[in-house]
């Protein structure tokens, strides 16, 4: 889309987008918002929805259906000059939209926007930080092969009350107000009594009834359950007894491992359950140490965060926050009600997290700067596999609609910012992590760092005052 901007760094780590549309294509958006017009409106002599164009804009007025076309396009416009200008934005743009353009004449409008902050750089390179080693707990093998074994259990009736661990066959019918409520019935149900499968407190009401015997289960939905109808009321269940079944499980020795595996024995079952805990710990302790050396960067270098970029990026996080919530189902003023807090009091709480996002943020642009770190096609065709594999189609392919749209722009920075955090991470010195903690509790001149406005202190900004 060709929209032209020039960029003008302000102070505060904000910046303006001066950018102009040129006036082809005001005319061709001028052209299409009429032609979808002349699709809705009725005039004499013409069918509906046949309305020409032109005849829209004589009938309507060229700077009504203008002023209709800007409105629809301009986030797009906006949307293009922020990728060409290849800024990172934070929190919500200032916009300012100058007068509508005559015929013939380009639209122009400016953004002013917070961006992620420059950072100056201290050490970066040779820092020592902890790492933790893989610790998997005797309790962490014992509860894999408990599971193990639970797969291969087997359940046979007994002559007993129920008790904890059990399984019942039962019948169930509930009642809400004195009605049936869809969902409310089954019959012949394999219930596991502890397994919280049904609503809290139903199978503990059933501890101690044998088969044949019915008992009446009362209940309360959750505030926040999947059927609306039914959240938070009251409910009465009658549950027929039918069956009582105990669960058996195997012998825990070298048979069982046998079966359950390609071992022969219980301690080489043990051994590889041990193994692959740990290979699992090592790709969280490789996150978490990678997470410490930006942090540690970070913590080497001056970054100025002014309370209203955190306080935008926290927004930011919340809206988020919110756009996930409501993919999953789930009402955003419904979870701040369960909360007990307010939308305000959440971003609160999230300041100091938005603070080290933008100060992680800032370090690597500024690592990628100073290492003069590039993105070539091939690493973006390269990132881009598994999801042409997904979709059916060819790297080349989706990566030539990002260029087309402006939008590898975005992936290239993603990844530009990874390589520097490759870089940190690769010329970065693991210790002992009860060393580590030793050296942030000791204190020296050169390294106590005072929360300021920001929360973050820099050692250029000196020792703090400790009276």
């Amino acid at each position: 889309m060709p929209v032209k901007t020039t960029i003008t760094e302000l102070p505060d780590s904000r910046v303006r987008l001066d950018a102009e549309v040129p006036s082809e294509e005001i005319e061709s958006s001028l052209q299409r918002t009429a032609a979808a017009m002349g699709r809705e409106l009725r005039i004499p002599g013409f069918r509906k929805g046949k309305v020409p164009g032109p005849m829209v804009i004589q009938r309507v007025g060229r700077e009504a259906v203008l002023e209709q076309a800007v409105r629809e396009s301009l986030p797009q416009w906006y949307e293009q000059a922020i990728l060409q200008s290849d800024v990172k934005t934070v929190g919500d743009p200032k916009l300012d939209l100058q007068e509508l353009p005559r015929a013939g004449e380009a639209l122009t409008f400016s953004i002013e926007v917070s961006v992620t902050p420059k950072a100056e750089l201290g050490n970066y390179k040779g820092l020592e930080v902890g790492r933790r080693e893989p610790d998997v707990p005797e309790e962490m093998i014992e509860q894999e092969v408990e599971r193990l074994r639970d797969g291969f259990a087997r359940v046979e009736s007994v002559d007993r009350p129920i008790a904890e661990g059990d399984y019942a066959v039962v019948d169930f019918k509930g009642m809400v107000d004195g009605e049936p409520f869809q969902g409310g019935e089954a019959r012949d149900y394999m219930l596991e009594i502890g397994g919280g499968r049904l609503i809290e407190g139903f199978e503990e009401q059933l501890i101690g009834a044998g088969a044949g015997e019915t008992r009446t289960v009362k209940v309360t939905f959750p505030d926040e359950y999947h059927a609306e109808e039914l959240s938070g009321k009251p409910a009465e269940f009658e549950v027929e007894i039918k069956d009582v079944k105990e669960k058996e499980l195997p012998p825990l020795d070298d048979d069982f491992a046998s079966d359950a595996s390609e071992f022969e024995t219980l301690k080489e079952l043990r051994d590889d359950i041990e193994h692959k805990l740990e290979h699992a710990q090592q790709h969280s302790i490789d996150d978490e140490f990678r997470e410490a050396v930006v942090d540690a960067a970070a913590a080497e270098a001056k970054v100025d965060l002014p309370d209203e970029l955190v306080t935008a990026r926290a927004e930011e996080m919340w809206s988020r926050t919110e756009r996930a919530l409501e993919r999953a189902g789930r009402d955003p003023e419904a979870f701040l009600k369960t909360a007990g807090k307010t939308r305000d009091e959440l971003i609160d709480e999230a300041k100091p997290d938005a603070a080290k996002q933008l100060a992680r943020e800032s370090v690597l642009e500024a690592v990628a700067d100073e290492e003069q770190v590039e993105v070539s096609d091939d690493e973006l065709l390269e990132v881009l596999e598994q999801t042409a594999e997904r979709e059916g189609t060819k790297p080349q392919k989706l990566l030539d609609q990002l260029k087309k749209n402006g939008r590898d722009a975005a992936l290239r920075h993603d990844l530009r910012l990874r390589k520097a955090v490759d870089i940190l991470a690769e010329h970065a010195s693991p210790i002992e992590m009860d060393k580590a903690q030793a050296r942030e509790k000791l204190w020296t001149p050169d390294k106590e760092r005072e929360p300021g406005a920001t929360g973050l202190w820099t050692p250029e900004e000196g020792a703090p005052d400790r009276s």
